[in-house]
């Protein structure tokens, strides 16, 4: 039987396991783990950094996916494509059905609803039966990604109500728009009869609507009118509609929107509206509900928190996943699947195409550039002292962000079009993704210019005028010189830079006859046909400015329109798939020319063309500039990609996708990063992290050159002094998303290498934690109720490392020899090429090493040979290794083990103690267990929550995970005990309750004689 560890070969040696009852702890959930370092002892000081780095372990990574499959629901018809699902959630079973689903046979038999989107609204009506021990009914959550159908899930859950007679439900969104999508997602399951009325439309204080669905978005909950002397509230005309003791269906779609439940109006109403109606069957739909346990405060009917849980308010349950990281939030999803209130798939990315279009940044583009960046910073540094208001300078950093990010979208703007009309003539539609219109600021100026405009608009232009004004503003009549000089240059800059993007992509694909566009915005300027240029508005005749997009998206979809544009703001919802129902079923080609921060939100903007029941996938293009920080974060969602299409099933891929989080600036990695190049710019502290190679002048002119412009950008502080230095001694509070934003304020060649350093910067003190066991790896795995000691083969064995270097075919790829002798032969590794000058080792005793090596000190440390000169040292090792730590093997002996303790350093075999099973309810007393009894507790809290993605093949091909909390061998026979206490106690709680409702039978049967 073969385990594998990503990048390792695994054999299980033994497996012993605690079988104790559990059975009320079976609705929970099995838990994983992180990043993991042995209970042995630290190594003496005098051990090698070569030893060390063999001890870096790689257990796991969560952005693999396996293949999703209804496991315990076996009706309806497969979905139409391919769905997966992470490995941490796919290795846990959901709980057994015990409902009786009422949707008609024939909507079942054709195919209207899938086998998913049954299972799911199956579990939804199944977790709605449960009552809290608070009194409301239990909600479902559903965090199916974009393109799955929740659409058609959650109308028939709907629908499901209907039939079971509770004619009434809300369906709360993100837009009005999304209204229209409602009522086709009921016709699409064959219940058009249920009618769907928009609140918006509706008059305060009326309620004339009977039985169907109100549909709302999110804002309408805090709308309020005095229309008439009387203060009316949607949320009191909301609840009258429901009528007292309300059990219909209340869905809250894109539910993430109400994250802020405490902080403001519309999540407070939103957790209002759940405990007005206790008894409503909630249904949480979001694609990203559950990603960050902060934003869970309104899905209160989940009953995680609260009377009868572990945690009594939602800011314990808070504080207890926070503090241990992603590894927690994984067991808390994996708990919630397994008790049946949680399901989560998503459409595999196989098929999808996705390149990154690197566009280099021409000469007269960077002089621009670089001259816009020089007089920004000149109009700042000019009023140092002179505008004092916080308030001004928050304003001006606004515009400066928003100034920069207009400049890096207009450079690529020439090569998408080239793009665009190559693919169009190849038999392609074109798709493209923006964040933002420009409208604001083509409105200013058409304001200034009483309703005319006769030329197209630089939205650039406008914000570097509104950011100079904001702070030029503080001039006194003394540096009214000064100031004219300032704006003299900024118009002069001005007839430099580009127009506002939308417009000019528009008129460079032959106006909007030719484009679909699909925004926020209500008006555009257009080249007429003798070439004149004027403003019109969007809305056409007989069609308001709400229908606009609607209109557009069929233009597109039946093929009158061959060209897309969507913003952010009007995309959520909307499907332009090659849909097999639709006339244009061209491959749709999804270009992106702005993307978000968020790799998350870019996603969901890449699923409007990724969806169920598509003809062909999509291709997507990232075009990226050479601007350092857009080209790094191209490369991040470009590896997100990669890992939803890669399936664990026999696909390479998906060991080697690597978790979206080591590229997420905005922790505490990135923090530390940036204080330390900030200090060391600054010359405060000395830096381990070199600085980028290749910059001109060599080290010395790269913390010269970057000084200024990081005392300008991060020192900043509000001094009366002009001289830059006098800031020096201050260390900034400056945040990562500030250091994103502010950093394209400096020229490009700054600009890159800063960017460089600090991403070095943070991926070395990523691998230092990983190397020190203390980096948080998220989960994978599964779990059963019982404590398990599992003892793992890392080793690669002869004829795997054979069979690999037989495909490599490198100048420097192969085996290798070290030079010193290690007890009395060489040590033998297998390189393997990976990025630039930076090779991949694998290791007879470890297999795959995490930690990449460069090519410079392998060719220090060691020399190639030739298979057969490697063979007999890598199969003595192996052998060796097996029982052996690296110090017998070197030296001879172990003084640990000669001092009677244990020792794991470099060893094939470890051997773990894993608790699994229903860990988020036992999970406090059983860290304040541990905490009695071992003397490493803190250490311990950060390792415990580790990950084992272990991956043996049984007969049937099929992949089998374990994974738990990592238990101290000194702590397992504590932990049993304390296990088989609590089991007793639930099982008499249990007997409790049933002697009480007993009695509380018995009494109403004598009441009902006595009647």
């Amino acid at each position: 039987m073969h385990w594998d560890i990503p990048g390792q070969s695994q054999r299980p040696q033994n497996l012993s396991a605690f079988h104790g009852r559990f059975d009320d702890f079976s609705t929970i959930l099995p838990a994983s783990v992180t990043g993991f370092k042995a209970a042995a002892a630290p190594p003496p000081p005098e051990e090698e950094e070569e030893a060390d780095e063999e001890e870096t372990e790689d257990l796991g990574h969560a952005d693999t996916y396996a293949e999703y499959k209804p496991s315990k629901s076996n009706i309806g018809i497969s979905h139409p494509d391919i769905v997966v699902e992470t490995n941490t959630l796919s290795s846990v079973p959901p709980p057994d059905i015990t409902y009786t689903l009422s949707i008609p046979d024939r909507t079942v038999s054709s195919g209207l609803l899938s086998a998913l989107q049954l299972e799911a609204i199956i579990y939804a009506c199944q977790q709605h039966e449960v009552i809290l021990q608070n009194g409301q009914r239990a909600g479902f959550l559903i965090g199916d990604g974009a393109g799955v159908g929740k659409g058609r899930t959650v109308a028939g859950i709907i629908l499901e109500s209907f039939l079971k007679g509770r004619k009434r439900a809300l369906w709360f969104s993100v837009s009005n728009d999304l209204k229209y999508d409602a009522e086709r997602d009921l016709r699409d399951i064959d219940a058009p009869n249920i009618p769907v009325f928009a609140l918006n439309k509706i008059k305060y204080g009326d309620m004339a609507t009977s039985e169907g669905v109100l549909f709302a978005t999110y804002s309408a909950l805090i709308g309020e009118s005095q229309a008439g002397g009387q203060h009316r509230t949607r949320l009191k005309q909301i609840l009258d509609w429901c009528k007292p003791n309300f059990d219909g269906v209340i869905v809250f779609d894109e539910c993430h929107k109400a994250k802020n439940a405490t902080s403001t109006k519309m999540g407070k109403a939103v957790l209002d509206l759940q405990n007005k109606l206790p008894r409503a069957r909630v249904v949480y739909a979001s694609a990203t509900g559950a990603s960050e346990p902060k934003n869970m405060i309104y899905m209160s009917r989940l009953g995680i928190w609260g009377q009868g849980t572990p945690f009594k308010t939602f800011d314990d349950f808070l504080h207890a996943i926070e503090k241990r990281g992603v590894g927690a939030m994984e067991i808390v999803a994996m708990d919630m699947k397994v008790s049946g209130m949680y399901i989560a798939r998503q459409l595999s990315f196989s098929g999808v195409s996705f390149r990154i279009e690197e566009i280099t940044l021409d000469e007269q583009f960077k002089l621009v550039y670089n001259k816009a960046a020089r007089l920004v910073r000149e109009t700042q540094t000019a009023t140092l002292g002179l505008a004092s208001r916080k308030s001004l300078w928050g304003q001006f950093w606004s515009s400066h962000q928003r100034f920069f990010k207009y400049l890096c979208i207009a450079a690529k703007v020439r090569r998408l079009v080239e793009i665009a009309y190559t693919e169009l003539q190849q038999g392609k539609c074109i798709v493209i993704g923006l964040q933002s219109t420009g409208e604001a600021r083509t409105r200013e100026v058409l304001d200034e210019n009483d309703g005319h405009l006769d030329r197209f608009v630089s939205a650039s232009l406008r914000v570097l005028k509104e950011s100079s004004e904001v702070i030029l503003c503080v001039f006194s009549a003394k540096l009214e010189e000064l100031k004219l000089r300032l704006l003299g240059k900024i118009a002069e800059l001005g007839k430099e830079l580009p127009l506002n993007t939308l417009d000019e992509l528009i008129d460079r694909f032959g106006g909007p006859e030719k484009v679909s566009e699909m925004t926020g915005r209500k008006g555009r300027v257009v080249r007429r046909p003798d070439s004149s240029v004027r403003y019109e508005t969007r809305a056409e005749q007989g069609l308001s400015i709400d229908h606009v997009n609607i209109r557009e998206k069929e233009r597109f979809m039946t093929g009158e329109k061959l060209i897309a544009i969507i913003s952010e703001a009007a995309s959520s919802g909307i499907s332009l798939q090659a849909d097999k129902r639709v006339q244009n079923r061209r491959r749709r080609v999804h270009m992106t020319l702005e993307l978000p921060w968020s790799a998350d939100r870019a996603i969901q903007q890449f699923g409007r063309t990724h969806r169920s029941n598509q003809v062909t996938a999509p291709e997507y293009i990232f075009l990226i500039s050479e601007l350092a920080g857009e080209r790094r974060f191209a490369s991040i969602v470009a590896k997100r990609l990669e890992s939803l299409g890669a399936l664990t099933h026999g696909d390479r891929r998906a060991t080697e996708s690597r978790d979206l989080s080591q590229y997420n600036f905005e922790n505490k990695y990135g923090t530390k990063a940036l204080d330390k190049i900030t200090k060391a710019i600054l010359r405060q502290i000395d830096n381990k992290v070199p600085p980028p190679k290749g910059y001109p002048g060599g080290d010395i002119m790269f913390f010269r050159g970057n000084c200024f412009p990081v005392s300008y950008i991060f020192v900043f502080k509000k001094c009366m002094q002009t001289d830059w230095l006098s800031f020096i001694p201050y260390i900034p509070d400056c945040s990562i998303t500030k250091f994103l934003n502010r950093i394209l304020g400096m020229e490009v060649h700054h600009q890159n290498s800063l960017f460089q350093y600090f991403t070095d910067n943070f991926d070395y003190l990523i691998n230092k934690d990983k190397k020190e066991g203390k980096y948080d790896m998220g989960i994978l795995g599964e779990c059963v109720s019982e404590i398990n000691v599992i003892s793992v083969d890392r080793g690669m064995p002869w004829e795997e490392a054979c069979s690999k270097a037989e495909k490599l075919t490198g100048d420097y790829e192969g085996f290798y020899l070290s030079n010193k002798l290690r007890g009395n032969q060489p040590c033998v590794l297998l390189a393997e090429q990976g990025r630039g000058r930076n090779f991949i080792l694998y290791k007879p005793n470890i297999g795959k090493q995490a930690h990449p090596e460069n090519l410079d000190n392998l060719l220090l440390r060691y020399y190639k040979v030739t298979p057969d000169e490697a063979k007999d040292f890598w199969e003595s090792q192996f052998v060796f290794s097996f029982t052996n730590c690296t110090h017998a093997n070197w030296k001879g002996k172990c003084k640990m083990i000669e001092q009677g303790q244990e020792c794991f350093l470099g060893m094939r075999l470890r051997q773990y103690h894993m608790l699994c099973g229903a860990l988020l309810r036992v999970w406090k007393r059983v860290l304040v267990l541990c905490s009695r009894v071992t003397y490493y507790y803190r250490s311990w809290c950060k390792q415990a929550f580790i990950c084992l993605f272990i991956s043996p093949k049984d007969e049937n091909n099929i992949y089998v995970f374990v994974s738990g909390i990592k238990i101290p061998e000194n702590c397992v026979s504590r932990v049993r005990t304390e296990l088989l206490r609590m089991d007793e106690e639930v099982k008499k709680a249990r007997r409790e309750r049933e002697k009480l409702a007993n009695e509380k039978h018995m009494q109403q049967e004598m009441l009902a004689k006595m009647i």
